[in-house]
Formats: C-alpha cells, sequence, structure tokens
C-alpha cells in the first residue's frame, strides 16, 4: 500500500511472488543477507598516501586480499590498485557514495608475505604505504600481453626473379629454421624489405612465435668449480643453510679476492634444486658485469636483471615471468627486493657494506636491512657478503645473532697486499703536484715489468675549487651552498648537488680580472693530466661516473682494463665494485683522509671500508700486490689498522667507541629535514618541531642546525637528529610527534629518515 506525504509517495511495503519461491526462502538466513548484502573491500593505490580506499564490489566479480584491480581514484581516472582487506562493515550512511571496483588484472595476486613486507616497511620508514606499494607494483603499468613476435620461414618455390640479395636469403633459410624478420635480414646482409618482397612471392611466409622468455632457467650442475679446502667448507655450510631452510643470517665474510662470489653460487645452485627462487642484490649491478659473466660461466645462461638500465618493456616483462615463478634467479639493486616473487627461497646481498643500499629519496630504507626483514616475513635463509662487512653487521656476528662463515685466504693461494703510508708531511709531492714522488716511481716500476697501476682519488673533475688570484672570489653554485667543480674534459664549471652547469667565465664576476681563475686541489682528471706527464706513453684510462657515456662504454673499459689495454688507470670509488683486473699489483691512494674530516659518525668506518677494497684490487692473480697510502696522518686509527693489516683492531676500537657514544648499533638515530624556500621559514618550522616533541627520558633532540650543505637547489636546509636507545620503538615515538605537530605549510617540507646514512 502507499500514501502521499508532503507530496512524495512513500513506500510501505512490497509484495514479491515468484513463480518458485522456495529455492529462495529454503536457504539459510545468513546465506541469503549474503546473497542480497553487498560487499567491500580496502584497496591500497600506488601514491603518496598511507591510507587505503573502500571500494564496493560489483556483483559476480569474485576478490580476494592481494589481488591486482583496477579503480577509480579522483581525477586520476583508473588507476592501478592492490585489494589490501576485506571490509565487512563500512560506514552505511557511505554506501551509495562508494565507487566501484572498475576491474580485476589478469595478475598474480600479492602474497601475504609481500604485503605484510610492505606494512613493515611503511611503519619502520614512516614512508606512505602507498608509496612502498608503488616499488612492488614499478612496472604495473607496463603489464599486459607480450608484443607478437612474427617469425618467418621457407614455404614456397624460389621467386620468379633472382637477385643476389634474395640469393643470400634463401641460403640462410637452407636449414630450414624459423628467424625473426630482423635477424633474417642481419643474418643475409639485406634490408627488411629484401625479406618482406620473398613474402610477398611466397618464397617465404610468415609465423607467430612463441613468447620470448626473459632467461632461460639456471643449471646448478653446469659447471663444478673448484673449489680450496676453505672454500669447499664454506660453500658446504651454505648448501646446509641453504637445504635446512627457514629464517637464518649468515655472514660470508672473506678477504677480498677470497672467491665470495663462487662460494654464495653454491647456495643458489642448492636453491635452484629445490626450484625455489633467490634474489642476489648488489649495490650498483649496472657496473658488475663481471660478477653477470661469472654467474652465466657457473649456471650456463644469464639470470634475469632488474635495474634502472633495463627497458620498460621488458621490465614489466621480468615482473610478471617472477610472479608467475618463470624466473629461477634475480639479480637486482636495491629495488628488486619489492619484486612479487613467487616462491622466493634465498637472499644474498653481495658488498652488504656498501653505502649505495640506501635510498635517500622517496621512502627512506636500507636494502640491506630491510632484506634481513623480508628473509625474516618469508622464514627463509639471508646471506650477507662483504670483506669489510658493516659495524651492525660485525656486532650481530659477534654477539652470536648472525651465523659468520669466514674465508681468510685469497683463492688459489695469492697474497693480500701489503700497504706502506707515504707521509704527505714529510715526504710530500712538489707544490703543484699530487702523486708524491716514492709513489711515482713505484708505478714507473710496475709499468717496465708490464704490470699496471691503479691511482685512485675519490673525487670527480678537473678541481673542486676555482677561485681568482686577483681577488680570492670562489665560484660558487647560484643554487646550493656548494662550489662549482671543474671538469675540464667537458669544459664546464659543476655543481654536483643540483647539476648547474655553465661554462668557464671569461673574467672575474667581481674584479673582472682576465686570466686570473686558478684550479685548487685534484680531481681525477687533474690527476691524469699529472700522470701523463710523469709516465709519458704510459695508455691511462680515467675511470669516473660523470664520465661515462653509457653503461655498455663502462663495462667495455673494465673489460679492457682486465685484458690489460690499459697501463695506469685512475679512478674515483668507481673501481672499488668487486671489479677484477688480473694484472693489477699496485694501488696508490692519492688522498687516503679524504673521507675522515667531515663529522660523519661512519667517517671512520666508510674510509676504513673504501680504502681496504680499493687497495684489495692489487695481487688477486699475478704477482704480489702492494698499496700506498698518501696520508697527512699515518698515525689514525684507520690508517694503522690498513698498514698492519689489522682489520680485527679496527673493529674492536671502532665498536667500543660506538658503544660508549650509543650510535648504532648500540642506539637508534633519525633525522629530520626541514627545507624551504628561505632561511626563516625553514628555521622557525624547526624550532616549531622540537618544542612539540613528546617528552620521554628516552630520547635525546639535537638541533635544529643548518645542514653541512645549507641550501641545495635553492631550499634551505636545517637538520634535526633524534638520538634513542636501541631497544626504544623510535618510529612510534616519530609518528606520534608528528602526528601532534603542526603541518608544513607553504613552501615548507619535512623529511624524515629514520637509520641515516648520510648527515649532510
Amino acid at each position: 500500500s502507499r500514501w502521499p506525504l508532503r507530496g512524495l509517495l512513500r513506500i510501505r511495503s512490497i509484495t514479491i511472488f515468484a513463480t518458485d519461491p522456495s529455492p529462495f526462502l529454503n536457504r539459510p538466513e545468513s546465506a541469503r543477507q549474503t546473497a542480497m548484502a553487498p560487499r567491500f573491500v580496502d584497496v591500497l593505490v600506488p601514491v603518496a598516501l598511507d591510507q587505503t580506499y573502500s571500494y564496493r564490489v560489483p556483483a559476480g566479480l569474485e576478490l580476494a586480499p592481494g589481488d591486482l584491480v583496477s579503480v577509480p581514484l579522483g581525477a586520476r581516472g583508473a588507476t592501478m590498485g592492490v585489494v589490501w582487506a576485506e571490509n565487512p562493515a563500512p560506514n552505511p550512511r557511505l554506501h551509495n557514495r562508494l565507487k566501484d571496483v572498475a576491474d580485476k588484472l589478469d595478475v598474480p595476486p600479492l602474497k601475504p608475505e609481500l604485503r605484510k613486507f610492505v606494512d613493515w616497511v611503511a611503519d619502520y620508514t614512516l614512508a606512505p604505504r602507498g608509496m612502498v606499494l608503488r616499488m612492488a607494483l614499478r612496472m604495473g603499468e607496463h603489464l599486459g600481453p607480450a608484443r607478437e613476435r612474427v617469425g618467418v620461414r621457407l614455404a614456397g618455390p624460389r621467386p620468379a626473379r633472382m637477385t643476389p640479395a634474395r640469393a643470400r636469403v634463401l641460403s640462410v633459410f637452407t636449414d630450414g629454421m624459423t628467424r625473426a624478420k630482423g635477424d633474417a635480414a642481419r643474418e643475409a646482409g639485406v634490408s627488411t624489405g629484401v625479406i618482406d618482397g620473398l613474402i610477398d612471392e611466397g618464397t617465404l611466409e610468415t609465423v607467430v612465435l612463441p613468447p620470448e622468455r626473459v632467461t632461460r632457467p639456471p643449471d646448478p650442475d653446469f659447471r663444478k668449480p673448484e673449489f680450496s679446502l676453505g672454500q669447499l667448507a664454506a660453500a658446504d655450510a651454505l648448501r646446509t643453510v641453504v637445504d635446512q631452510g627457514g629464517y637464518i643470517v649468515t655472514l660470508l665474510d672473506g678477504v677480498t679476492g677470497s672467491g665470495k662470489t663462487e662460494v654464495y653460487f653454491e647456495a643458489v645452485a642448492e636453491n635452484i634444486r629445490k626450484k625455489r627462487q633467490t634474489l642476489i642484490l648488489m649495490p650498483e649491478i649496472a657496473l658488475t658485469t663481471q660478477s653477470l659473466d661469472r654467474f652465466t660461466a657457473r649456471f650456463g645462461t644469464r639470470p634475469a636483471e632488474w635495474h634502472s638500465q633495463v627497458s620498460p618493456r621488458l621490465r614489466a616483462r621480468t615482473w610478471a615471468a617472477i610472479a608467475n615463478n618463470e624466473v629461477s634467479v634475480v639479480v637486482g639493486a636495491r629495488s628488486a627486493l619489492f619484486l612479487p616473487y613467487a616462491d622466493l627461497g634465498l637472499i644474498v646481498v653481495d658488498e652488504e657494506h656498501d653505502p649505495a643500499y640506501k635510498q635517500e629519496d622517496g621512502a627512506h630504507y636500507h636494502a640491506r636491512d630491510m632484506a634481513v626483514v623480508r628473509g625474516n616475513v618469508a622464514k627463509i635463509p639471508v646471506v650477507l657478503a662483504s670483506a669489510t662487512p658493516s659495524v651492525e653487521s660485525e656486532v650481530n656476528a659477534r654477539r652470536g645473532r648472525y651465523k659468520r662463515i669466514h674465508l681468510p685466504e685469497r683463492f688459489g693461494g695469492a697474497h693480500l697486499p701489503s700497504i706502506e703510508a707515504i707521509d704527505m708531511r714529510r715526504e710530500g709531492p712538489p707544490r703543484g703536484r699530487f702523486i708524491a714522488p716514492r709513489l711515482a716511481e713505484a708505478v714507473k716500476n710496475a709499468l717496465e715489468s708490464k704490470e699496471q697501476a691503479l691511482l685512485f682519488l675519490n673525487r670527480r673533475g678537473f678541481a673542486p675549487l676555482t677561485l681568482c688570484r686577483a681577488c680570492g672570489f670562489r665560484l660558487q653554485c647560484p643554487n646550493c651552498d656548494a662550489w662549482l667543480v671543474d671538469h675540464r674534459f667537458k669544459r664546464r664549471l659543476v655543481c654536483h648537488h643540483c647539476g648547474f652547469a655553465m661554462p668557464p667565465p671569461a673574467e672575474c664576476p667581481q674584479c673582472h680580472a682576465t686570466e686570473s681563475f686558478a684550479p685548487i686541489g685534484p680531481g681525477v682528471e687533474r690527476l691524469e693530466q699529472e700522470a701523463a706527464e710523469l709516465f709519458p706513453g704510459a695508455r691511462i684510462l680515467v675511470l669516473s661516473s660523470d664520465l661515462v657515456e653509457s653503461m655498455e662504454r663502462l663495462r667495455q673499459e673494465l673489460d679492457d682494463v682486465a685484458e690489460g689495454r690499459f697501463d695506469v688507470v685512475i679512478g674515483t670509488q668507481l673501481v672499488a665494485k668487486g671489479h677484477h683486473f688480473p694484472k693489477l699489483n699496485l694501488v696508490g691512494i692519492v688522498d687516503a683522509d679524504l673521507g675522515l674530516g667531515n663529522g660523519d659518525p661512519r667517517a671512520a668506518e666508510r674510509t676504513f671500508q673504501l680504502l681496504h677494497q680499493v687497495v684489495g684490487r692489487a695481487g688477486r692473480e699475478e704477482g704480489r700486490g702492494v698499496g700506498f697510502l698518501q696520508t697527512h696522518q699515518p698515525e689514525h686509527p684507520v690508517m694503522k689498522a690498513l698498514i698492519l693489516g689489522d682489520r680485527e683492531a679496527f673493529y674492536s676500537s671502532e665498536i667500543a667507541l660506538r658503544e660508549k657514544t650509543a650510535y648504532p648499533p648500540f642506539g637508534r638515530l633519525a633525522g629530520l629535514v626541514v627545507t624551504a624556500n628561505d632561511r626563516h621559514g625553514a628555521e622557525a618550522y624547526a624550532r616549531t618541531l622540537v618544542s612539540t616533541s613528546p617528552i620521554s627520558d628516552h630520547v635525546r633532540i639535537l638541533g635544529p642546525a643548518e645542514a653541512p650543505i645549507a641550501v641545495v637547489r635553492g631550499r634551505h636546509r636545517f637538520r634535526l637528529l633524534v638520538k634513542a636507545p636501541r631497544a626504544f620503538d623510535l618510529s612510534a615515538y616519530l609518528r606520534q610527534w608528528l602526528a601532534d605537530a603542526p603541518k608544513p605549510r607553504g613552501n615548507v617540507r619535512l623529511e624524515v629518515d629514520v637509520d641515516p646514512q648520510s648527515f649532510f
């Protein structure tokens, strides 16, 4: 029945007639309610937001947590997201305002292990969950059916008109094989137009080729290596770890040249036999061509690669192959940690001490630490490999939290290089020179013996500072609180913080003097100029990231060094990335003190690791290696430990100092960096933050203070450092603090870095 009410019709009751109501009436009450009630799910989208959004599930669409879906999101339109959870009871008043899930994507769902890992990383680093999820779905927008591959093969009679080009094509196809059109044209030395002409005449026909695999399955028994007794014991221990399974962290601690890569390959081989996936993390995958070649030699095929140099289409295919369990081994940079592995069984972190594992923008995380977390979440083994472990890993190994496997000797009986100090206070170079006479003499002797020499200086360009001799004016970046670096090879003055570049000015902007600018200090380009004068006739190569035209060119240059096509290599930290140069027996560190005077709590550790790794390039195969340290402070604990070869003494003193000062790993740190277009705005908000910090007896807040580099890209920077005990939940404290503090307004920005590695 119905009746009017204020001009409207209100329905009081409806009688529904059905020809056969029994199927409905006989169903249990709960089932009838389920059939009638709409379903809702919470979806996490890969944008800089921390919360999920609720959507209605259309009738007939089956969804479960982990499914990838397309959902409408504001002005963005259709957006990829992941069903994060069922939402059994959203606010009833919002039911009609909720939008429907647009579609379910035909890709494997994200496993609970990966979703839990995303939540953990976001909670720990204070990064929005959507930003962390974005790393797991980084190539999602390129997913979809692979482009159809078309091949050609011999099918019909010879063409009526025969030409030399056509004859070459037909000779290629006499083996009866099917080839891609481009491949056939290259083999025959003709254009693709010749192939098309033969297709039109019916001599060749096109066929659809199966999708190309990302990589072939590796063979764990392709080539068994020959191990020393020490390596064999280490390999057996790692195989046992993988065979037993479960979460355990193993520190593979071996001197440079001890064969750590071949040893952990045995753990990879065991994991392949168990038909599980392996992730090998490397700090800079594009520079590790030798490791990839070693993998190919051991397993008969290259692994899948994941890094910034891989093309978008190949990255999408790799992403899908990993999710579908079609890839056994992935070698990748830090972002590979967030890939959707179907059955991950082992994680290896090579050169675990390397600072490149720290992500410094977006979600601030350390890939080594997060690899340990992912291993814990997935209950799988994690192997950390290094010749100079981080202090954190060393402490964990000493206290039994990590298992240590030690390789104290080089493979094949090679000796560790001896190290000598050159005291620059007493035997430094002449004025205007940077290579001390004793080091220059050693390089000449090496060249006479047909050996290679490496001169290491961790400073790019020609000179770090250019000033006017007439008035003292220093050329500075207009956007940053930094000097412009002279790059003579490119004839540019460059800021290494924002990328600003300009040609060298013809006159001083301040006093207008001409030809008055002088370079101050050395860079690798200036060192190359000096080496060319000291060692005439020597084949010299400069290896520096700013001179890399392409990764292919860099890999070729590294191969050329390994083959002995250069006599003197001058390089930055690029040369310390695990490269193997058989003919290199002499290493000279031109400025060993460079990393010690910057106020970084990890300065001593990083200097020791870098110099140890660089000197470790020497004497790996032929002859006995030697390293020279040009230093103004040979009595420094870092220099003494390197010269005496007493690694344990360095770690013991550094660990004792860290424990005394409650710095990591014996305490927790977080960095808060406030930036703004003006200095007052940045400082004012930084002081407001301090004034609103929760009171705690466990937390000490240092600052605000101007950052060591006070201006970057035109933005003024103030830093706060938060210090807490190791067991304190620093992430929760920061979350409460920032929730209660006033939000930054206008052009003010706040960046939070839990466990900072950089203090600039």
